[in-house]
């Protein structure tokens, strides 16, 4: 499977999920009249609008080049990624207002406590799957969109925990307030799973350029070709659309080399750093030395 069907399913899988687990807590949230599953089924529509914008974004960016975009596509999942971010942000501020009116009403009774547990405890399980799926295909394609998926159904996993758990509590203390409570936890980690996708695309878009690690990936190919001809090298510029490494960079020749020379040891640089940088673009120019 390569890398583009890899992405689609992957995001598929993560529709699908988002879909069952939406349906299974609402049904719970209801019968229960748990502000906390109710609050966990809401965080699921935000992970179901979330995978959209991941399917979409993986189907996009992986469109080839063309005159209106020469740069490629990549870019899309940013934008995906940042969508998410702030998708979730919304979402924890909608549960904490719903939250705080429950804890004003004084209305806090639960219902059934049974189906509850097993919605959340199921919901768990099957999130932390779909969840390692997407962060095991991200990694493996440098997809950011996937990732800022699998970030929003890891976030799933603890809140679903934690409303579990606070059922429990609840079950054995007979104190219903806690619901509400939890509820708020839940949106609290929400948010700062929110927060840092945020942050972590928002860089993309600025062109920030490539890690440290990266760099001294690049920095030694080019050192490697000093025996070749290559004298130094000055202005190394990077940055990343989706998980597409543009990577610029002048170097200095020995100034009695010919054209063919210089633009062989180029090719055998690129070569080596895409390589060694999946995904990468290179481009060199050519400098005498001094």
């Amino acid at each position: 499977m390569d890398s583009a069907k890899e992405k689609k399913f992957a995001a598929s899988l993560s529709v699908f999920s988002n879909i069952t687990l939406i349906l299974l807590k609402i049904t719970a949230g209801v019968m229960s009249g748990s502000i906390s599953i109710i609050s966990e089924a809401i965080h699921s529509l935000g992970d179901l609008l979330a995978a959209g914008l991941a399917y979409f974004a993986v189907s996009k960016s992986s469109d080839p080049a063309d005159e209106e975009h020469p740069f490629g596509h990549g870019k899309f999942e940013e934008l995906s990624g940042l969508a998410e971010g702030f998708l979730i942000i919304a979402v924890s501020f909608f549960i904490i207002y719903k939250s705080v009116i429950k804890i004003i009403s004084g209305n806090h009774e639960i219902v059934n406590m049974n189906l509850g547990l097993a919605v959340m405890i199921f919901a768990s399980a099957a999130n932390f799957i779909v969840s390692r799926h997407l962060f095991k295909t991200a990694e493996k394609t440098d997809s950011v969109a996937l990732y800022a998926d699998g970030e929003h159904l890891r976030t799933d996993v603890y809140s679903s925990l934690a409303v579990a758990a606070g059922l429990l509590a609840i079950k054995i203390t007979g104190v219903y307030i806690l619901d509400p409570l939890i509820a708020i936890v839940v949106a609290v980690i929400i948010f700062k799973a929110g927060f840092d996708i945020c942050k972590n695309t928002a860089a993309n878009l600025l062109d920030v350029s490539l890690s440290p690690e990266d760099k001294k990936i690049i920095a030694a190919c080019i050192e490697t070709h000093r025996d070749r001809g290559v004298r130094g090298y000055k202005e190394l510029q990077t940055r990343k659309a989706g998980s597409n490494k543009k990577i610029q960079v002048k170097i200095f020749l020995n100034p009695g080399m010919t054209i063919a020379e210089g633009h062989k040891i180029c090719d055998s640089i690129e070569a080596m750093i895409e390589r060694k940088l999946e995904n990468s673009t290179v481009v060199i120019h050519i400098e005498p030395g001094q």
